[in-house]
């Protein structure tokens, strides 16, 4: 008898989604010779990030106007439940669009995603505006299934297509004074809530959001361009989110316009709001509730109407790779 072993990462068998849907969603893929052999060739992740950028990446450019694109899928983070796409698109906060979970896919159409450059500076050596299209062309793609937990204690599974971010500060070269890292998204005049306030509670926009240089850097953390294999749809931060997946939901900032590299850690949009219900670190902490509500549990948001909960996981789930970040700090205190 074979018995397996569940890695962290991983959800139980039972929960997988059918593999005929699955595939439903995946029939853009490229079976051209060269993907074939390189996801044939591929024997773990760290040999999937040594695609040649120009011989795979640079394919990226032609691949997003036919809404797909060229990626490699990591083998660690492929055996999870996937949350139906219509669900993942349609469930959404994002509050450039409104409050409701369903105003991003309502409104969010008018998001205009191109020309979209993305500036990095501050505590680096190479200030630069590098463009969408830029970012493709030197980033291999891969795909990885991470679990997204919300503070609203609801979560999902999402295969995301992205980049390690590591290696797009890499190219920026940040300094030894760099300590933390700052993102904005972008604000755009015909965004219902610049246009009307109150739709958004009068959240100040742009939205900030932050993390340390050091949980930037870790090999977890993703900038993602797609998700279900298409690039990213506008409710769901194109075209181009961070991925944070051991934090909740609120730290994977949509639409990227800016990244500054800091000295000092950045007041991000919700501790502005209510630094006693949402602190910088944010990591996903089943014993640490929200003032309002226990996190001990969720409401994983699958087939049907999702309504049985399941115990929510220290950090949801990723303690093996990320618990050493936060070594002997306290936790309850640096929520």
């Amino acid at each position: 008898m074979i018995i397996k072993n569940i890695k962290p990462y991983e959800i139980k068998e039972a929960q997988v989604t059918k593999e005929s849907i699955y595939k439903e969603r995946r029939k853009f893929i490229n079976t051209s010779a060269s993907l074939v052999l390189g996801m044939m060739g591929l024997a773990n992740s760290q040999e999937s990030s040594t695609l040649s950028p120009e011989s795979d990446a640079a394919k990226n450019f032609n691949a997003k106007s036919k809404d797909s694109l060229i990626y490699t899928q990591n083998p660690n983070y492929k055996e999870s439940t996937i949350t139906p796409y219509i669900k993942a698109t349609s469930f959404n906060n994002f509050y450039e669009f409104g409050m409701q979970k369903d105003d991003p896919s309502k409104r969010a159409n008018i998001l205009q995603t191109s020309p979209w450059d993305v500036v990095i500076d501050g505590e680096v050596e190479n200030k630069m505006k590098i463009s969408y299209e830029d970012i493709l062309k030197k980033m291999p793609l891969e795909e990885r299934i991470y679990r997204l937990r919300c503070v609203e204690a609801w979560s999902m599974n999402i295969p995301w297509i992205g980049f390690e971010l590591g290696a797009l500060l890499a190219l920026a070269k940040p300094t030894s004074q760099a300590k933390y890292v700052c993102f904005q998204t972008a604000v755009q005049e015909n965004m219902p809530a610049i246009k009307h306030p109150a739709l958004a509670s009068f959240i100040p926009f742009p939205y900030i959001e932050g993390l340390r240089i050091d949980e930037a850097t870790h090999p977890l953390t993703l900038l993602a361009v797609g998700m279900y294999g298409h690039i990213l749809p506008n409710q769901n931060g194109a075209p181009l989110r961070l991925v944070v997946p051991w934090k909740y939901g609120f730290k994977s900032i949509k639409s990227i316009n800016k990244i500054t590299l800091t000295k000092e850690m950045p007041q991000t949009t919700w501790q502005k709001l209510a630094s006693e219900e949402y602190g910088f670190y944010a990591n996903v902490n089943p014993n640490v509730p929200h003032p309002r509500w226990s996190q001990a549990s969720e409401r994983f948001i699958g087939d049907g109407l999702s309504l049985s909960r399941q115990k929510t996981q220290m950090f949801n789930g990723y303690g093996n790779e990320v618990a050493r970040l936060y070594a002997n700090m306290d936790l309850e205190k640096n929520f």
